[in-house]
C-alpha cells in the first residue's frame, strides 16, 4: 500500500492573463504565428484558481500590467521562504519590469524584499525541498544568484545544470512533490547533475520525456494533491500509484509561451 500523503495550506500569488500573448520568442515554446486565445487562456487561469480554492488554499493576485504579456507567470518574480523575498532579475529584456511591479506588492504587503544583483528568475530555477534550494542554471538564472539566494536566506543551495532548451528553467523539469521528495526528468540535466539528483532523492518519482514535453513537471503538489497537466498521463498514473491525488488541470494556452500551473504559481512561505 502507498503511504498516506498528508496535504499542507498553502498560499498562492497569481496574476490574472488580461494580457497575456506571445509577442516575443525568448524560448523554444513560444512562436509568432501561433495566436493565443485570450478569452480561453482566462477561463484556464480561472480553473487553476478554483482549483485551488477547492483544495483549501490561499490565492492573492497581483494587477496586471498591460505591456507585459509574461507576467502571468508569477513564479518568476521571486522565491519566498520564511517570509522574506528574494526578487527577480530578468534575463529577457521584455520581462525586466515585471521585476519591479511584483517588488512593489511584496513590499507594501510587508515582506523583506531583496534585488538580486545577478540574473535570476525566481522559483522558474529555485525550488525548496528537502532543507535545501535546487537551483537551475544554464539558460536563465545564473550560478552567481544561486550564491546571492544563499546568502539571503541561509539556506544550501545546489545548483542543477539544465542542458535541454526546451527545459529551459528548472520548474519546467523538476517540482517537489512534498517536503522532502521530487519528481523529475533526467534528461532536461547534465550529466553530473543527474547524479546529484540521485543521490538527494533516490525515491524521486522518474517522468519520461513525453510527460515532461507536456508540461507535467510544471506542476503544483501541496503534499497530497497534484495539480498536474492533463496531458501527462504516464506521470499522472505514477502519482497515484505513488498515494498522491492527481489533479488534472488543462492550461494548454499557456503552454504556447512554455508556461503551465507551476509558471502561473508564486508560493508565498511564511508569514
Amino acid at each position: 500500500m502507498p503511504p498516506v500523503r498528508v496535504p499542507r495550506p498553502r498560499r498562492y500569488l497569481t496574476c490574472e492573463p488580461r494580457h497575456f500573448a506571445v509577442s516575443y520568442a525568448i524560448n523554444p515554446w513560444m512562436r509568432l504565428d501561433e495566436p493565443v486565445d485570450t478569452a480561453l487562456a482566462r477561463a484556464q487561469w480561472e480553473s487553476l484558481v478554483r482549483a485551488y480554492r477547492g483544495l483549501g488554499h490561499t490565492v492573492e493576485t497581483v494587477q496586471p500590467v498591460a505591456g507585459l504579456p509574461d507576467m502571468v507567470f508569477a513564479a518568476n518574480s521571486a522565491l519566498v521562504l520564511e517570509g522574506k523575498v528574494f526578487g527577480s532579475r530578468f534575463h529577457a529584456a521584455q520581462r525586466q519590469p515585471e521585476a519591479g511591479v511584483y517588488a512593489a506588492w511584496f513590499k507594501e504587503a510587508g515582506y523583506e524584499t531583496h534585488t538580486p544583483d545577478a540574473v535570476c528568475e525566481g522559483e522558474g530555477d529555485f525550488v525548496p525541498v528537502g532543507g535545501l534550494i535546487l537551483a537551475g542554471t544554464g539558460f536563465r538564472t545564473t550560478v552567481a544568484a544561486h550564491q546571492e539566494a544563499q546568502e539571503f536566506f541561509g539556506v544550501p543551495t545546489v545548483a542543477l545544470r539544465l542542458v535541454d532548451p526546451y527545459f529551459y528553467h528548472l520548474d519546467t523539469a523538476l517540482f517537489a512533490l512534498d517536503d522532502e521528495n521530487i519528481a523529475y526528468y533526467p534528461g532536461a540535466f547534465s550529466p553530473g547533475s543527474r547524479g546529484v539528483l540521485e543521490r538527494l532523492f533516490p525515491q524521486a518519482l522518474i517522468a519520461s520525456r513525453e510527460d515532461a514535453m507536456a508540461f507535467g513537471l510544471n506542476s503544483v503538489s501541496d503534499g497530497r494533491h497534484v495539480i498536474v497537466a492533463p496531458e501527462a498521463v504516464g506521470l499522472i498514473g505514477q502519482l497515484a500509484r505513488d498515494g498522491y491525488v492527481p489533479v488534472p488541470v488543462d492550461l494548454s494556452e499557456f503552454h504556447k509561451a512554455g508556461g503551465g500551473a507551476k509558471c502561473c504559481t508564486q508560493e508565498i512561505r511564511g508569514l
